[in-house]
């Protein structure tokens, strides 16, 4: 059974660091795209980041320089480094694949293209 299990999330200080880990099971995620997407209390869910299959990756403006999406294919696991959070960095923040054929094919960080989703971790920045 394809399973993605999120951990990593917490409560942190303003400028402070975590990070988020997603580990697959039940399938190899090499031969899948990977995003992750947070959603606050009241918004719509949002693409934070993705990596495609060749390790090309993508950011929402409001995150970029801050977070540091990766892959390790051996360990069958995603990470999302966030530093420097922010008070609106704080939501649950999910990690999601989709079956991607072609190594080539850019990731996209619309949730609607994803197939399969965690359960989600929250987040937290505050004082």
């Amino acid at each position: 059974q394809l399973q993605l299990v999120e951990s990593g999330g917490g409560l942190v200080q303003p400028g402070g660091s975590l990070r988020l880990s997603c580990a697959a099971s039940g399938f190899t995620l090499p031969a899948y795209n990977i995003g992750w997407f947070r959603q606050a209390p009241g918004k719509e869910r949002e693409g934070v980041s993705c990596i495609n299959r060749s390790g090309m990756k993508d950011y929402a403006d409001s995150v970029k320089g801050r977070f540091t999406i990766s892959r390790d294919n051996a360990k069958n696991t995603v990470y999302l480094q966030m530093n420097s959070l922010k008070p609106e960095d704080t939501a649950v923040y999910y990690c999601a694949v989709v079956l991607t054929p072609s190594p080539f094919t850019q990731c996209a960080r619309s949730p609607t293209t994803y197939r399969y989703w965690g359960q989600g971790t929250q987040v937290t920045v505050s004082t």
